[in-house]
């Protein structure tokens, strides 16, 4: 992880690219000591890599340190990338620095992605041959940056006139893209439905585990709207609240206790009358 150097004057910052530990056989045992491969930058161009050896891992990181600020070099770069494809050697190790769109990022390995981020590379492409050897392909990818030129560099040492190149065109192109991007508007996705709410897995076909299952069976189809159906209080007609008005009448007893009473009305005997008591003749 990168570490800010506070007691140096500019904003530089180192990382530990490797520590390697060798021993020394004596007659007592084995004395341990370390050496330490740090690359220090400050993001903006340049960029050091230092070696240095300790009988601690602390004390080796910082000759590391100090060796890496006595070595800084200045790299031409452009717009966050390479102004050019440019290959790199040291010892057997070879590499291949390619300049990428912007967006694209570093696409490196560990050794060589320490190097081009202290430098300030934000977008490029790497391909290593060769030996992969953590000291010998920093040192690689240190010589192909330092014989990077830009365009205007080429155009002066040589007097004249150079057209916009591939990589002009490509970080164009990109700026085009991030800012048409930036400015439309947002497009957020509906949230999709859930057709069966009953089970948590079995999608549209049925509940629990997925498989096909009867209506009858549980987790199966329709068993969504019986429960919910069953869950929600029914709401009480209107035809029972008419029906239920009559019973604040009198009760049905009274009724029946008063029935025979107006029937035994015309059971009553009739009057004699005098015409009914004469003899007829």
């Amino acid at each position: 992880m990168p570490e800010l150097l506070e007691d140096s004057t500019q904003a530089l910052e180192s990382t530990t690219v490797g520590i390697f530990r060798t021993a020394t056989v004596v007659k007592g045992g084995r004395r341990f000591s370390f050496a330490a491969l740090v690359v220090v930058g400050d993001r903006r161009g340049s960029v050091g890599i230092g070696y240095g050896k300790g009988r601690g891992v602390p004390v080796a990181i910082e000759k590391a340190q100090k060796a890496a600020r006595k070595n800084l070099v200045r790299i031409e770069l452009k717009d966050g990338t390479l102004p050019h494809q440019i290959e790199g050697r040291f010892g057997a190790s070879m590499i291949r620095l390619i300049p990428a769109a912007p967006g694209t990022g570093v696409i490196a390995g560990g050794t060589a992605r320490a190097v081009l981020e202290m430098v300030g590379v934000q977008d490029c492409l790497t391909k290593a041959y060769g030996s992969t050897n953590k000291k010998n392909l920093s040192k690689a990818v240190l010589d192909g940056l330092t014989r990077l030129r830009t365009k205007e560099q080429v155009a002066s040492y040589r007097g004249v006139e150079i057209e916009s190149t591939a990589v002009d065109e490509m970080i164009a192109l990109g700026k085009r893209y991030t800012t048409e991007t930036s400015t439309a508007p947002k497009q957020f996705a509906k949230p999709a439905k859930e057709e069966n709410e009953g089970g948590k897995r079995g999608g549209k076909r049925g509940g629990g585990k997925g498989g096909r299952r009867s209506e009858s069976t549980p987790g199966g189809k329709g068993v969504t709207a019986t429960v919910t159906q069953s869950n929600k209080p029914k709401p009480k007609p209107k035809v029972e609240e008419t029906e239920a008005a009559p019973a604040e009448e009198a009760p049905i007893t009274d009724a029946v206790d008063q029935a025979p009473a107006a029937e035994a009305a015309p059971e009553t005997t009739p009057e004699t009358t005098p015409e009914a008591d004469k003899p007829q003749d």
